[in-house]
C-alpha cells in the first residue's frame, strides 16, 4: 500500500552555526521529499551567531514523519541539538493562497455572470 504524502512544515532549532541547506536536505530527505529548506542565524550586537534554525518544507506521509521526529529530534547534530516541530504555514505562503482562493472564487462568479448573460440574450 503506498504511503499518501503530504506537505508538512517543520521547525528544526538548535542546529549548529555551519550546518548548510544541502546538509539538512539530505539529512530530512531520508525521510521524505524537501522541496525548501531556509536557514535562519540570528546574531548579538557584536554579529557574533547565537542561534541558528531553520524552516523545512517537505512532502512526507504521517508515518515517515512520525519516524523523523523519533529519529532525530533531540539529538546530537554538527554542533548542536536538534529540536523539530510542526510549523505553522509560512506567512507568504498563506497571503499566496488567500490571493489564489480569491481569484478563483471572482473568475468563478465573474464566468457564471457571463453565463446568464448570455443566456438571457
Amino acid at each position: 500500500m503506498e504511503k499518501k504524502q503530504v506537505l508538512k512544515r517543520l521547525y528544526v532549532g538548535g542546529l549548529g552555526h555551519t550546518v548548510s541547506k544541502a546538509e539538512l536536505q539530505e539529512r530530512f530527505g531520508n525521510f521524505g521529499r524537501v522541496l525548501d529548506a531556509e536557514i535562519i542565524t540570528r546574531k548579538d550586537d557584536q554579529g557574533n551567531p547565537m542561534k541558528t534554525f531553520a524552516y523545512i518544507n517537505i512532502s512526507i506521509s504521517d508515518a515517515d514523519l512520525k519516524k523523523c521526529m523519533s529519529i532525530l529530534n533531540k539529538t546530537k547534530w554538527k554542533g548542536g541539538t536538534l529540536q523539530i516541530e510542526l510549523a505553522k504555514e509560512s506567512f507568504l505562503h498563506r497571503i499566496k493562497t488567500k490571493t489564489r482562493i480569491r481569484h478563483k472564487l471572482i473568475t468563478s462568479k465573474f464566468m457564471s455572470n457571463l453565463y446568464t448573460l448570455c443566456k438571457e440574450t
